[in-house]
């Protein structure tokens, strides 16, 4: 089966270190054709990561989905702030056009267990976790004119697969995504736009030791760990023609764990 996405455009958040899931994303779509406006935001990266990212990075992201033979921009965008969405939007729509496809990849983690969170770190994750993705889904929405085709796919992180301690301002927040597919695609069934979620499960994007990748491995029937491109496919796949069928799912690409 050929994925075909030609003269789509697509908007990709949180897309800003190559071996992530949301440049796996971006390149994805782009090979099947799509346009794409990538979002990022370097502080965070800086801030809350070891790995990080640089403009240098987000630059030859680019310049290597654009050597797919499609159009690409980036866009730093602060999702904590609450008018990002709609700059996003705007964005899209004077550099590409509008867009049919809208992945919400960006999230923001700390760790922090019940007696060491405090409310300004409740508020971080609600603010780009919960308050942005629904914006981004609102401002998308807004703006659609189709009559079908359009795709709404975030990335959530299966809270409801096993617990994920000491991290649980990230687990509270990202568990809205759930809750949120559900209702918005019945709110949405007669607009022609699907909306789905992508649970990869633990995905290697650099960040594990070895100890820990062997470990989540032996988890999992296929004995091996999730890599960015199991997310991207997936994402591929539900953005397509051949995906319309599908709504409302929380889809578990685990293997197996």
């Amino acid at each position: 089966m050929k994925i075909d996405l030609s003269g789509r455009i697509a908007v990709v958040s949180g897309a800003s270190r190559r071996a992530g899931i949301g440049a796996a994303i971006a390149r994805t779509l782009a090979s099947a054709g799509a346009d794409i406006l990538l979002t990022y935001f370097l502080p965070y990266d800086s801030e809350t990561s070891h790995l990080g990212s640089d403009a240098a990075e987000v630059e030859a992201l680019l310049s290597k989905i654009r050597a797919l033979g499609v159009r690409a921009f980036g866009l730093e965008a602060n999702l904590s702030q609450p008018q990002t969405p709609h700059h996003i939007f705007d964005a899209v729509h004077g550099l590409l056009g509008a867009p049919s496809i809208l992945v919400n990849n960006a999230c923001h983690s700390e760790s922090g267990d019940l007696l060491h969170l405090d409310a300004d770190q409740l508020d971080r994750h609600y603010a780009v976790n919960v308050r942005a993705t629904v914006l981004m889904c609102q401002e998308f929405v807004r703006r659609w004119q189709g009559e079908r085709g359009g795709r709404i796919i975030s990335i959530t992180s299966g809270q409801g697969a096993g617990p994920m301690p000491s991290e649980l301002a990230y687990v509270v927040t990202k568990a809205a995504i759930d809750a949120m597919t559900l209702t918005l695609a019945a709110e949405l069934a007669g607009r022609g736009v699907t909306v789905n979620a992508v649970d990869p499960g633990a995905t290697d994007t650099g960040w594990m030791h070895d100890d820990l990748r062997d470990a989540i491995a032996a988890k999992t029937y296929l004995r091996r760990i999730g890599l960015p491109a199991d997310a991207a496919n997936l994402v591929g796949f539900l953005a397509s023609e051949q995906a319309e069928w599908i709504t409302g799912q929380v889809i578990r690409s685990r293997g197996g764990a």
